[in-house]
Parts: C-alpha cells; structure tokens; sequence
C-alpha cells in the first residue's frame, strides 16, 4: 500500500512541475496556438 501512495504522490509532483517547467519556458497552449492576430482576454 505504501508503494502505491508514493507512486501518487510522485505522480502529483512530476505533474505539477512539469506544468511549472513548461508554462516558463513558453510551452504552454495558450502561448504556442495564439498570433499576432488572435487577442485573448487576461
């Protein structure tokens, strides 16, 4: 039981700084699929 609430909370971790990583370096959705034209509400 306890390899399965480490592998969560690993999972939990990896996901959320994956999410963090890759919104710093400009990976997101929102920065990748907008252009010039294209004006999203902050």
């Amino acid at each position: 039981m306890r390899e399965i609430v480490l592998a969560a909370l690993a999972m939990v971790v990896i996901s959320i700084g994956a999410n963090f990583a890759l919104k710093e370096a400009g990976f997101s959705a929102e920065e990748q699929t907008t252009g010039q034209a294209v004006r999203l509400d902050d």
